[in-house]
């Protein structure tokens, strides 16, 4: 398998890269990449207040957003693109004791998310005979506390079309198993997934391409996914992180995961988000995931614990 080019702009000491992920998967894996470390900077105002909204002069007859639902619910937190019909991001906490539970997804249906105004929902019939699956951010298998918990993750705003065999079905389902099992290694383990639409080179130029699905045409394809991850021991005052990206597409099992491993900076330019911000990024502080831990991917063992 080939992987897409994806071009990142811009690092934070400066200038521009390019992350060349169409490498072949035969050579040889790269070693973990040190989370680099961000120049001060002072941050721009990231909101207007309230009042800001209602008494600014530009502003007097309304404010016109972006609006970024953010939502709550028993296993997660969201944020919701209203022009994409996509989250923005889905963050989880795991542990040992918060995936235990017997709810049963074969009892949950999908389901259009009525906290979101009609003209930015995600719909249903979207994803009739589209082609893709209806991939969770927040997997099923994270939400076994209770039935109310586990059909929030079948809420179209924890969703993003994804390819179905070989991506959904498979490496990513693989993915998920691999985040869930890290709470065998660390006491908590906090997961941030969400889509991207990353640029592709085409001739001497790069553009954004990317499938909207549903007639009239209403939800993005993500051309890629990333699960960003903060691993902590609670008689340690270190973390671990780690940073992947992955293609909207069918992945051969034989591909190591570290072919996906890039530096957090590099998933947070691609996103537009911000990851951890509380906690200082440095040697002392924190590690790349997977100098701490074996990052390699058990395929297909979440269907056999699905199973039993």
């Amino acid at each position: 398998m080939h992987r897409l080019v994806t071009f990142l702009a811009g690092t934070a000491i400066g200038g521009g890269f390019i992350y060349a992920l169409n490498r072949p998967t035969g050579q040889s894996t790269p070693s973990p990449i040190p989370v680099p470390i961000p120049v001060a900077h002072q941050p721009a105002k990231r909101s207007l207040d309230t009042e800001d909204r209602t008494t600014n002069e530009f502003l007097k007859y309304g404010y016109p957003g972006p609006v970024s639902d953010f939502m709550v619910r028993s296993r997660y937190a969201s944020s919701f693109n209203r022009a994409l019909r996509n989250p923005n991001w889905v963050a989880e906490h795991l542990t040992r004791d918060n995936l235990k539970g017997s709810a049963d997804r074969a009892s949950s249906e999908f389901a259009e998310d009525k906290d979101i105004p009609a003209p930015f929902r995600a719909l249903l019939k979207d994803y009739y005979r589209s082609g893709y699956d209806r991939g969770h951010m927040c997997p099923a298998a994270d939400a076994k506390k209770d039935t109310e918990a586990m059909n929030e993750t079948f809420l179209l705003t924890n969703i993003s079309p994804q390819v179905g065999k070989g991506f959904n079905r498979n490496y990513w389902a693989s993915l998920e198993s691999f985040v869930r099992n890290l709470t065998g290694s660390f006491d908590d383990v906090y997961c941030i997934s969400g889509p991207l639409y990353l640029p592709q080179k085409e001739g001497d130029k790069w553009f954004v391409k990317y499938e909207v699905i549903g007639n009239p045409p209403n939800v993005a394809v993500p051309t890629h996914f990333f699960k960003v991850i903060l691993a902590k021991r609670r008689n340690e005052n270190t973390f671990a992180i780690g940073a992947f990206a992955l293609p909207n597409k069918e992945i051969d099992n034989a591909t190591p995961l570290a072919e996906f491993n890039l530096p957090l900076e590099a998933v947070e330019k691609a996103a537009g988000l911000r990851f951890f911000d509380k906690i200082e990024r440095n040697a002392r502080v924190v590690s790349p995931l997977c100098s701490k831990i074996n990052c390699t991917l058990e395929h297909d063992a979440w269907k056999k614990k699905r199973s039993k």
